[in-house]
This record gives C-alpha cells, sequence and structure tokens, in this order.
C-alpha cells in the first residue's frame, strides 16, 4: 500500500512537471519543470523497486541524477549565453534565432 501511494505522488509530480513545460514562457522555469519530471520518474523507480523487492530501481534513478547533472549544466550554460546576447530568456523570443 505504502509503494502505491509514492506512485501517485509520481504521477501527480509528473503531471505538473509537463504542465510546467507546456505553459511557461521563461527558461529557466522550463529547466526547473524538467527537474520535476526526472524526479518523479525517480520517485516512481524506487516504489517499482521497492514492489519488486530489488534494488535495480534505485540502481537506474541514481543514472537518472548523474543525467539530471549534466542536463542542468548544459541547459544553464545555455540559457545564460542566450541571456547575455538578447537580454531576455523569454522562450517566445527564440523563434527570431533562426539560423
Amino acid at each position: 500500500m505504502l509503494a502505491v501511494n509514492f506512485l501517485l505522488l509520481g504521477a501527480v509530480l509528473f503531471c505538473i512537471g509537463v504542465y510546467g513545460v507546456i505553459a511557461r514562457r521563461n527558461a529557466v522555469l522550463v529547466l526547473m519543470s524538467i527537474e520535476l519530471i526526472l524526479n518523479a520518474v525517480n520517485l516512481n523507480l524506487i516504489a517499482f523497486a521497492l514492489i519488486k523487492g530489488t534494488v535495480d530501481g534505485q540502481v537506474f534513478a541514481l543514472y537518472v541524477v548523474a543525467i539530471a547533472a549534466a542536463e542542468v549544466g548544459v541547459g544553464l550554460a545555455m540559457v545564460l549565453m542566450i541571456y547575455r546576447n538578447r537580454r531576455s530568456i523569454a522562450l517566445d523570443e527564440l523563434s527570431e534565432m533562426k539560423g
């Protein structure tokens, strides 16, 4: 019963993260929403490992944490470069940067 609660919490966090990616115009808030999605996936992986009785979910969760750290580094570097060039991090204005 406890793992089902974790799965429901992970589903709610995932839905909030997807809404944040779709509805936000600010690049930093989109990156935060992606982190929320990745944390929801981690929560689900660990809950499924609890149900199954193995440590496979924890191992995959560690891989997701490593990928999330790389995503934050690259994403924030891109946001800083866009801000340095455009003085704005609004995602609507980035469609003008076609090259």
